[in-house]
């Protein structure tokens, strides 16, 4: 029998996930340990290595959303016959057999056939992403036939079936043109007969061609929102829609705090630890949320949950999006290991190495846009976490002694809460709680 291949879990709040990619195509040989496919998930990407030798099967698209466990493919050993019709996957525990599966054909020589029928009252097995899509799209998805794992409704399936209940629609008129208009047409891959003609009676010309051809690429191209882009666009709309947030403001004197950073990058040169003024401000929150449990919090289930330990999420910009790495235990770690903790977090994120544990469990966030030289911002919560704290950039300013001034190093912090959680009054006593940190930065030292 060939070894199922089935959508990797990983972490205990997994509800789906999908094939980013398949690194063996379909039918091709694939060694064990070697690189099969790339999860994807809402919180973390990962690439899964294959648990046997043999000929690879595909069972599943690429983008395909499906449940952890589900079979994606197999893998036949190199003496198996690979059959027609691919075997029935094992069902799970709790799970009901499912008819055996054809391998996957090409969609011309295919012919779709009706959708299945099911128990009365049944509620047909569909990814979220398909009940979505069915939502927005007005189907009803006991009409959709299920092509993904154990009959189960895919996204592509609601779009196909979506697809077939529109009318035909009529044929175009074809538009009269020149044969060069038509050449020119076929060279720069223009539409001609949706191309409105200026020539005599209608007629399409060569300038009309090339107007169409410009106007075309002047058009922006459309992206596809989907994996983690589609995650943090759905968890930033549910924050603000979810959530009472409001953010302050506040200058830190940084003077001290930069001065303390120079000395500490020259005396930890030779052990490769170089702290950021990130992970200045990460241990100066964390000392701030100790004495600040109300800032500590999450509200659920019209109760306010009171944190112990600071587990705090440190935000990293990579390609694709914002991922959110967490520091376990910030609040009794000293500044060399914040620093080399984020470092190496950070390194991982931008890898794609970061694992689901990693990037839960996090109370408290930081996030930086000083480096873009960025003076304040408002940050978003991190859900259902009750603050998130916004770094700026460092700038230089003047500090008034009297009617003396003296050059200084500043920074804007920006705090966003939550109302329902916590009031003003007692955020801004965290946020001056960290100020008096910043500006006094030998006591993150002892």
């Amino acid at each position: 029998m060939p070894v199922e291949v089935r959508l990797l879990k990983v972490g205990m709040t997994m509800t789906e996930g999908s094939v980013e990619e398949w690194f063996i195509a379909d039918g091709d040989q694939v060694q064990k340990g070697e690189m099969l496919y790339r999860l994807e998930t809402e919180k973390v990407n990962m690439d899964v290595d294959a648990e046997a030798d043999g000929t690879v099967k595909h069972l599943v698209s690429a983008g395909t959303e499906l449940g952890p466990g589900d079979v994606i493919g197999f893998i036949f050993a190199p003496d198996e016959t690979i059959p027609d019709v691919l075997p029935t996957p094992t069902p799970l525990p709790g799970e009901e057999p499912v008819e055996e599966k054809k391998a996957p054909q090409p969609a011309a020589a295919a012919a779709r056939a009706p959708a299945p029928k099911r128990a009365a009252g049944r509620r047909p097995a569909a990814s979220p992403a398909a009940r979505r899509l069915a939502a927005e799209l007005d189907v009803d998805l006991a009409d959709v036939e299920g092509t993904g794992p154990r009959g189960r409704i895919t996204e592509g399936d609601v779009t196909v079936h979506a697809a077939e209940a529109k009318p035909e629609p009529q044929p175009r008129r074809r538009q009269p043109s020149s044969p060069a208009a038509r050449r020119l047409a076929g060279e720069l891959g223009v539409d001609i007969d949706s191309v409105e003609g200026t020539g005599p009676g209608g007629r399409v010309t060569r300038d009309d061609v090339e107007r169409a051809a410009e106007a075309a690429e002047s058009q922006p191209a459309a992206t596809p929102m989907r994996g983690m882009r589609r995650t943090i666009a759905e968890r930033m709309y549910a924050s603000l829609q979810n959530t009472a947030q409001l953010t302050m403001e506040m200058e830190v004197d940084m003077d001290d705090a930069v001065k303390l950073r120079t000395q500490l990058v020259a005396e930890w040169e030779s052990e490769g630890v170089r702290p950021s003024y990130t992970d200045i401000i990460i241990i100066a929150a964390a000392k701030a949320l100790t004495k600040h449990p109300r800032m500590h919090a999450t509200l659920a289930d019209d109760a306010i949950q009171h944190h112990g330990a600071v587990h705090m999420g440190m935000a990293v910009a990579l390609e694709e999006g914002l991922v959110v790495p967490v520091i376990r235990d910030a609040d009794s770690k000293d500044l060399k290991t914040i620093a080399t903790e984020s470092r190496e977090l950070a390194e991982r994120a931008r890898n794609g190495a970061l694992g689901l544990d990693d990037m839960t469990g996090g109370t408290f966030t930081v996030t930086s846009l000083g480096m873009y030289g960025v003076d304040t911002f408002t940050p978003i919560l991190n859900t259902p976490e009750a603050g998130i704290l916004g770094v700026g950039r460092i700038y230089d300013g003047v500090a008034w002694h009297g009617d003396t001034p003296a050059p200084r190093k500043f920074l804007r912090l920006s705090l966003t809460w939550d109302h329902r959680v916590l009031d003003g009054a007692p955020a801004a006593e965290f946020l001056a709680e960290v100020r008096s940190y910043l500006e006094a930065p030998f006591r993150l030292l002892v």
